[in-house]
């Protein structure tokens, strides 16, 4: 074949298919992808006994140092004050494993590697989600179990059990839209790791996980009560122990509905920018 022939051909248009078959081929790449980072955490069992170790540690430590400590007046006592915060506090710091995912890819060249195959853009990102949502679902899980070990007893019914432990996956995932954008933003490994502690432990620990905002000094209670964590917090508390829901039901959606909205964009934004 001549050069001109086979310039000819590099020319032609290959038409785009169809809307169905587009949905269809990208999900089957997000499920490749999805495939693809839950191989990865499961070949290294370090990172999985790291991802768990921490949160039992909290539990623990909690639980029998600082729970006598810590007067709370709810049925069952601290333990059960204690553990809806735990398992957001624990689902919002695994999700930060994305944002280091994230960069190490961009500084290995594998986020290059994926932008030159033939597989929906979109892939990448709804990938890493998908599998961020089984993991934080394990994790969640077992740290629940943890709980039920050292004393925590769901009060309010097992709906609204499950109803907790899904709105703790969604406030995790809300933060990896958070911790993508931020990956992909600063691109440095060592530096996203060191960024995730200035804003993680200030909205976990100045919340109402581990003790009542009212016990915080007057002018912090102001940012405790009304941040995101806080929030929902409170109606993880209400739905395992039983309370008003209403109120910071729809309070939690609007949050974390606002932050996806706000950050999705972001990370769509860099991700196109990386390279």
């Amino acid at each position: 074949m001549s050069t001109t022939e086979l310039s000819e051909l590099v020319a032609l248009d290959i038409p785009s298919p169809p809307a169905l078959e587009r949905l269809r081929l990208g999900i089957a790449d997000t499920a490749t992808l999805t495939r693809r980072d839950l191989l990865i955490w499961l070949r290294n069992p370090a990172f999985i006994f790291f991802t768990i170790i921490q949160p039992v540690m909290f539990v623990l430590l909690f639980r029998y140092v600082f729970g006598g400590a810590i007067p709370v007046s709810v049925p069952g006592g601290y333990v059960n004050f204690l553990m809806p915060g735990i398992v957001a506090q624990t689902a919002a710091f695994a999700s930060f494993g994305t944002a280091i995912a994230l960069a190490r890819q961009l500084q290995k060249g594998v986020i290059d590697r994926f932008r030159a195959m033939p597989m929906a853009r979109s892939a990448v990102l709804l990938g890493r989600l998908s599998a961020d949502a089984a993991r934080l679902t394990v994790t969640v899980a077992v740290i629940v179990a943890v709980g039920y070990a050292v004393g925590f007893r769901f009060q309010n019914g097992a709906g609204p059990a499950v109803i907790m432990l899904v709105l703790a996956v969604v406030l995790g995932l809300t933060i990896c839209t958070v911790s993508a954008y931020v990956g992909l933003a600063i691109k440095d490994e060592e530096s996203v790791g060191s960024f995730g502690l200035v804003w993680l432990f200030p909205l976990t620990f100045v919340s109402a996980a581990f003790v009542p905002v009212s016990s915080m000094p007057g002018w912090l209670q102001a940012f405790a009560k009304n941040q995101p964590v806080t929030i929902v917090i409170d109606e993880m508390r209400a739905l395992a122990l039983g309370g008003p829901l209403a109120l910071h039901a729809w309070q939690s959606a609007v949050w974390l509905a606002g932050i996806v909205a706000v950050f999705v964009p972001l990370a769509v934004r860099e991700y196109r920018r990386a390279g």
